[in-house]
């Protein structure tokens, strides 16, 4: 065909290195390679979220999205997300003493995010 560009088949010179290995072996040199290129991806998710990420946490924990919208906004709006919005939210239960689901519904009304402000700066990052 006019306009390819033939590719040399080079798979025998590139696969030298592995030609001795057993099934095995093979497979532990996979998935450690597997396990080096998703390394950085966990260390990512372990310091970083998102406004999605936040608000389906909610929603396993009870709140409907209606109500997750206007905690994940409180907690941007403080500088907070990255603790946490179901977090932030169980944190305020348990200083209070209240339930979960009141902490929040108390917080979508303006309420504890004070609170909330002062217990997690102190923990740093």
């Amino acid at each position: 065909m006019k306009g390819h560009l033939k590719r040399e088949d080079d798979f025998k010179e590139r696969r030298k290195h592995l030609a001795n290995l057993s099934d095995e072996e093979l497979k532990l040199r996979f998935w450690k390679l597997a396990e080096k290129a998703v390394e950085p991806l966990l260390e990512l998710a372990k310091t970083h979220t998102t406004p999605s990420i936040e608000r389906s946490v909610l929603l396993r924990m009870g709140f409907s999205s209606l109500e997750a919208k206007p905690l994940v906004e409180g907690a941007i709006d403080r500088g907070l997300i990255s603790k946490g919005v179901g977090h932030l939210v169980y944190r305020i239960s348990k200083e209070k003493n209240i339930p979960l689901r009141q902490a929040g519904l108390e917080m979508i009304e303006g309420k504890h995010w004070d609170d909330a402000v002062v217990i997690f700066r102190g923990e740093g990052k």
